[in-house]
């Protein structure tokens, strides 16, 4: 804190004077200390003595250096030796004149000398321990004792953040299909394609598949405070950039004719520790999950509360962690349908999450990580709604519009929600709006495993390994729920029969990386290969990686990237991610990118 600022209606000079003035005002207590301490025995007359003392004191009192109370003590005290000098100097004076003896002469009192009783070294020190404990204590309150220590309150707010600069470019395949891949998160945030092709005004709106988007300049920024309320509970607040409100990704792509930049409320959370093995957090809060970004992105934050435990036992040598978490992914509106009078019930998506695992240190060179978890992913499959005639204009939308996903990126199987009662006047030409949700449920059984040794001396490797099973996948009851209604994932004979659907439940990513997995030390450094495997209705598509395959699912291929630390905290990285779908419609997608990354 600056004590030195200026302030409204004062000069620089004029708010220098209170400190000077409170140094002085030590210095004069530090007088009185030593005055005090040394005996008036060393004063020249014995009246203007005490009443140079007593009058010195009383300022000190009048002036606010002095506390009231110990200073009407240190005045009681200064009379009282006062007296006492008085007294010993007419008992001298007496004796002298009752008993001369010759050759005390030389003892006898002159003129202006004072003899005074005998103050010992303890009560001396007492005396400026208490003045010096009222000064200093006064000098802390208004803050001049010492203006350069930081303040209490800051000693517990730690700031941290990260940059990043990326220049990414997107290669697609030459044979990838032009026409079949549908953007189903643009119709679901309008108001509905209108599948009558007697009716509608044109095709859906699609993703680029063929036109390459080179030298992308892109940016990452992200600021976080933390704060230790007490020794069990800290809080903690972060904004970070990004192009739009989705959750999986906080980069931001320049140009846009040099317009300012978003910034999003990234994290904003509150923890505490009720033991040491166990910590609960709430708010919006980073993946507490032991996880890869197969499944969730490292830009993914959670929204809820989490509950993690960790235990260590056998001398550091084994410890088990675990989590539970409920995050809720989205709520219906509580104004649905807006164009009716009677609103429907209030439906919540939700996430429900369950990890146990355990961390073995084998020996000085080797360490295994295993976990398992159970994503339990309510309410987010699509429904289909109850008759709703749309033609009649009394009303814009159907009972379970709510359903459609709030965010996804692409890969799940897709079916139609609207069931569309028919003009009877004109049954062929009634349009038809529709939107898109899940076809599929999801319950994902999550199997992750880690190995870290020494290879080629001391080189650091890491291996990684992620299985993932989404237990409730069921093609015919996927096609009952649809009610026939099933959109995507069928083979390329362009026929979208039942025979024909192409989907599967299971996931896998393998990956190596040698040297240090998070370089920070310049001249740190580490290669990393590997090889990803998503079925299309694995997971849920919108929350992982948004770089491979451009996020989603339906896709495999392989990713190899280095990093190199070329200074504290600040690194290059480069990344290549190679990709093409499994079933359905061909899409290669090569992803390139370069980065400059620094941390503080």
């Amino acid at each position: 804190m600056n004590h030195l600022s200026s302030q409204p209606g004062r000069s620089s000079r004029g708010s220098v004077l209170p400190v000077r003035k409170s140094v002085q005002n030590l210095a004069i207590a530090s007088a009185v200390a030593l005055l005090m301490a040394s005996g008036v025995a060393q004063a020249q007359t014995a009246a203007p003595a005490e009443s140079a003392m007593v009058k010195l004191i009383r300022g000190l009192i009048q002036s606010g250096t002095l506390n009231k109370d110990v200073g009407e003590a240190l005045l009681a005290q200064a009379q009282t030796e006062a007296m006492a000098a008085q007294q010993a100097q007419r008992q001298v004076a007496a004796v002298a004149a009752a008993a001369p003896v010759a050759g005390t002469a030389a003892m006898r009192p002159e003129a202006g000398d004072v003899r005074v009783p005998y103050i010992s070294q303890t009560v001396r020190d007492q005396i400026r321990d208490e003045v010096k404990g009222q000064v200093m204590a006064q000098a802390r309150t208004e803050g001049w004792a010492a203006p350069n220590e930081t303040p209490e309150w800051s000693k517990r707010i730690r700031i941290e953040g990260d940059m990043r600069l990326r220049n990414e470019s997107r290669y697609y395949g030459r044979a990838n299909d032009n026409m079949n891949i549908i953007d189903y998160a643009a119709i679901n945030a309008g108001s509905g394609y209108d599948v009558n092709p007697n009716t509608a005004s044109g095709l859906p709106p699609t993703l680029n598949t063929r036109q390459d988007r080179k030298n992308l300049w892109r940016v990452r920024a992200r600021f976080g405070v933390l704060a230790d309320i007490s020794d069990t509970t800290t809080a903690g607040v972060r904004l970070a950039t990004g192009s739009d409100d989705n959750p999986v990704s906080t980069t931001q792509t320049l140009g846009g004719g040099l317009n300012k930049k978003n910034i999003w409320l990234d994290q904003a959370w509150i923890a505490n520790r009720p033991t040491d093995w166990l910590k609960i957090t709430g708010g919006r809060f980073a993946n507490p999950f032991v996880s890869s970004d197969m499944l969730f992105s490292n830009d993914l934050n959670f929204d809820g509360v989490a509950a993690q435990f960790d235990k260590k036992f056998s001398n550091d040598t084994l410890s088990m962690f675990g989590t539970l978490g409920i995050i809720p992914l989205e709520y219906s509106s509580d104004n649905f349908p807006k164009d009716q009078g009677d609103k429907m019930r209030s439906e919540t998506k939700w996430l429900l999450g369950a990890q146990v695992g355990a961390n073995w240190k084998l020996d000085s060179t080797n360490r295994l990580r295993g976990a398992v978890a159970y994503y339990s992913f309510q309410n987010i499959n699509g429904k289909l709604s109850d008759p709703c005639r749309l033609y009649s204009g009394e009303t814009t939308t159907c009972s379970t519009d709510w359903s459609r996903p709030a965010y996804m990126q692409k890969g799940n199987t897709m079916m139609l929600l609207r069931n569309i009662a028919l003009n009877p006047a004109n049954p062929a030409n009634t349009p038809l709006p529709q939107y898109m949700g899940l076809a599929s449920k999801f319950q994902l059984l999550d199997l992750n495993a880690r190995w870290e040794t020494k290879v080629l001396g001391d080189y650091g490797l890491r291996l990684d390994a992620n299985y993932i099973r989404n237990l409730a996948y069921d093609e015919d009851e996927m096609f009952r729920r649809a009610n026939g209604g099933i959109l995507n994932n069928y083979d390329r004979t362009g026929v979208n029969a039942r025979a024909n659907f192409e989907s599967g439940g299971n996931a896998y990513m393998v990956q190596a990386t040698l040297g240090n997995p998070n370089p920070s030390l310049r001249g740190e450094w580490n290669v990393s290969a590997g090889y990803k495997y998503i079925e299309p209705d694995a997971m849920p598509d919108a929350y992982n990686d948004s770089s491979f395959h451009l996020g989603g699912t339906n896709a495999r291929g392989y990713t190899l990237g280095g990093t190199y630390a070329f200074d504290k905290n600040t690194s290059l990285t480069g990344r290549w991610l190679s990709s093409k779908t499994i079933y359905s419609s061909p899409l290669a997608i090569d992803v390139m990118q370069l980065e400059l990354n620094t941390r503080f």
